[in-house]
């Protein structure tokens, strides 16, 4: 990224309230202080973070325990869809690219935020943001994470929404100074209520449990054996610059070895 076309760039970013994952402390949520590393990294103090929410919270000072001056809260009441008074407030902006998490990591922690967003913009969107590359004419050359550690590079045409994961550069830790030192910057917003939250009951999320496979085996040893034998994983493929006929034709295999077609 060259810094003069970096500078020249809005770039916004949203974050939330964390929580501590062993002692459900509220604290800076460590996807969005990632999506706001990236967003330091690319515009440096020209970055413009906002939150919609709560501005009393304590935690919203550890993002400007990064070096940020200035954080834009949009005020919001508990429970209240925060998705047009963000969509209001940035189709009124002129920015280019917004660095979202991938997550909340409290409240419905649903992961729409980015997707919902970006449909009442019309932007488009990248998920899973590793790295922005460069920007020439208006067009970014982005880095996106896929699964086990592979990357993919991408052009997107700006403005667009990007939301950040792990794979993201890891946020610098918050200093205390700064973080007393910035401003929250209260700005009235338009309240919807979440009808969410009026018909239903939240409750913590828990794993869903894994299917056990089924070990067909008539003795002690064969039944030892089964249960401590690795896991054979590994069998994907990968379909670069392939055809729509042999990429059909992939597919159409893969279906039938895991019996969906017979």
């Amino acid at each position: 990224m060259q810094p003069d076309t970096a500078a020249a760039l809005k770039i916004v970013a949203l974050v939330s309230i964390g929580a501590h994952p062993t002692s459900g402390r509220p604290r800076r949520a460590e996807q969005d202080a990632r999506a706001v590393e990236l967003g330091l990294r690319l515009a440096g103090q020209t970055l413009e973070v906002v939150h919609a929410g709560d501005a009393q919270q304590e935690a919203l000072r550890g993002y400007l325990g990064m070096g940020i001056k200035q954080l834009q809260v949009l005020e919001q009441p508990p429970h209240a869809d925060v998705i047009h008074a963000l969509s209001d407030y940035l189709s009124d902006s002129d920015a280019q690219l917004i660095l979202t998490g991938s997550q909340a990591e409290t409240g419905e922690g649903s992961g729409m935020l980015p997707y919902l967003l970006a449909e009442q913009l019309g932007w488009p969107i990248v998920v899973g943001l590793a790295e922005v590359e460069r920007i020439d004419q208006g067009v970014a050359h982005v880095l996106q994470a896929l699964p086990r550690g592979q990357r993919r590079r991408l052009h997107v045409q700006m403005p667009f929404i990007a939301s950040v994961d792990n794979a993201a550069p890891s946020a610098r830790q918050s200093a205390f100074g700064p973080a007393r030192r910035g401003e929250l910057k209260i700005t009235a917003a338009n309240v919807c209520p979440d009808p969410l939250f009026t018909e239903a009951q939240l409750q913590p999320a828990r794993p869903r449990p894994k299917r056990l496979k089924v070990i067909k085996a008539k003795t002690g040893a064969e039944r030892m054996k089964a249960a401590t034998a690795k896991s054979s994983g590994g069998g994907g493929q990968v379909l670069k610059d392939c055809s729509p006929t042999e990429a059909a034709e992939a597919i159409f295999k893969l279906l039938i070895d895991e019996g969906v077609l017979r």
